[in-house]
C-alpha cells in the first residue's frame, strides 16, 4: 500500500485535503491525523471492518478499546444509552479538548470497535484539523494513537510515517501535538464517576466541576495480563521505546549517585546509556544522552516532550535508559502512569 501524506495548517484547513480523506474513511479506508494530544489512526468508527483494519495496522489486541472522536455533542445521543448530568457538565467545562468519557452504548456502535465491550469511550478534539475531518467522514471516527503496538505514542507525523508508511492509506501533517500524552479517560458506566486514565485533564479539575470526588481505578497500579480493559493503556504495555526503561526513584541526590552508577556498569559492559531527567537536574548525569524534559513544578513541559525523547532514544539506538520520577500531583499522575507502563512497571525504589 502507498501511503500519501498531505501537510495541513490549523490557521488555514486545505478543504480539498479534508475531503479526499473523508472520502477515504468512508469508504473503510484509514487515515492518520493530528489532535492536541497525540496522533491518532481513524477509520469510521461504526463500521466494524474498519475498525480490523485499526487492529491489524496497529499489530493491537484487539481486546483493547478503542475511542469514538465526535465533532459535536448532537453527535454523542445517538450512540450512547445515556449521559449522565455529571457527564454534561464535564463536556461543558472540557470538551472540545484532552477528556475522553465511557458510556454504555447504542447498538450502532460495533463491538469490534469497543473491544467486545458494551461501553463506548468518546471524546470532542480540539484540534481544528481533526474536527474537520470527522465531519468530512460522516461524524464518528475511532481512532487510537497512531503507532505500533506498545510503542511510544507519536507527537508529530514523522514518526506516524515511522510506524505507518505502507500500513494505511493516508498522513494528515499539522505539526507538532500540542499537549503531547494522550487524554484523560473518566468512566461514567457506574454509580459515580471513575477515572481509567489520567492526563492533561486532572482528578483535581474534574473533582472541582463535579463538586465531588472522583474514584481512581485501582486497575492502574496493578500489572495483571488476566485483567480485561475498559478503555485504551490499562492493560497492555505501552509507549515503550526499544531499549530497556528504567525508573529510579526517593531522594534527588541519591536518584543522581545511582543511576550514575548504573550508567557506568553499563559503559563497562559495552552497552549505550540514556536519561530523562529535569532540567535543573540534568546536567548532573553521564550517560551518553541525557534529555532534559521540563522544570520542576512544570508538569506540562514534561508531559509535552515525553513520548518525543523516548522515540529520539530509539533513533539514537540507545540500549539502556533511566529515568527520574516525577512529582504525581496534577498532570504529574499522567506522566507517571505512561513512564510506569513503558517500562514494564521496572521501578528501583532508593
Amino acid at each position: 500500500m502507498k501511503t500519501e501524506t498531505a501537510i495541513l495548517d490549523e490557521s488555514n484547513i486545505d478543504p480539498a485535503v479534508i475531503e479526499r480523506a473523508g472520502n477515504i474513511i468512508k469508504k473503510g479506508g484509514l487515515v492518520a491525523f493530528p489532535t492536541e494530544t497525540v496522533y491518532g489512526l481513524g477509520g469510521d468508527a461504526l463500521n466494524p471492518q474498519s475498525s480490523a483494519k485499526i487492529y491489524a495496522a496497529k499489530g493491537r489486541p484487539s481486546d483493547n478499546p478503542l475511542i469514538v472522536h465526535i465533532s459535536g455533542m448532537e453527535a454523542l445521543d445517538p450512540i450512547v444509552t445515556k449521559i449522565p448530568d455529571n457527564a454534561r457538565k464535564l463536556a461543558d467545562a472540557y470538551w472540545p479538548g484532552p477528556l475522553t468519557m465511557i458510556f454504555n452504548k447504542k447498538p450502532i456502535v460495533p463491538r469490534e470497535t469497543t473491544g467486545g465491550l458494551d461501553t463506548v469511550a468518546v471524546r470532542m478534539p480540539s484540534s481544528r484539523i481533526a474536527r474537520a475531518l470527522i465531519d468530512a467522514a460522516g461524524g464518528y471516527i475511532a481512532a487510537p494513537s497512531a503507532n505500533l503496538s506498545g510503542r511510544p505514542s507519536p507527537t508529530s507525523a514523522s514518526y506516524v510515517i515511522e510506524d505507518m508508511d505502507g500500513r494505511i492509506d493516508m498522513i494528515l501533517d499539522g505539526g507538532d501535538s500540542e499537549v503531547g500524552l494522550e487524554s484523560t479517560i473518566v468512566d461514567f458506566t457506574g454509580e459515580y464517576p471513575v477515572i481509567l486514565r489520567p492526563g492533561y485533564i486532572t482528578a483535581e479539575m474534574i473533582s472541582s466541576v463535579l463538586e465531588m470526588e472522583v474514584g481512581i481505578d485501582p486497575a492502574l497500579k496493578k500489572d495483571d495480563p488476566s485483567f480485561r480493559p475498559k478503555a485504551p493503556g490499562m492493560k497492555y504495555r505501552h509507549y515503550a521505546p526499544k531499549g530497556e526503561l528504567v525508573i529510579v526513584t526517593g531522594p534527588s541526590d541519591k536518584v543522581v549517585s545511582h543511576i550514575n552508577e548504573l550508567v557506568a556498569a553499563d559503559r563497562e559492559n559495552g552497552l549505550s546509556t540514556g536519561v530523562m531527567a529535569s532540567k535543573e537536574t540534568a546536567e548532573l548525569y553521564r550517560a551518553d544522552s541525557v534529555k532534559a524534559l521540563g522544570s520542576k513544578g512544570r508538569a506540562e513541559e514534561t508531559a509535552h516532550s515525553l513520548f518525543r525523547a523516548l522515540r529520539e532514544f530509539d533513533d539514537e539506538k540507545t540500549e539502556r535508559i533511566y529515568s527520574e520520577s516525577f512529582d504525581e500531583t496534577g498532570v504529574g499522575a499522567a506522566i507517571m502512569n505512561r513512564l510506569i507502563k513503558a517500562a514494564g512497571h521496572h521501578v528501583i525504589q532508593l
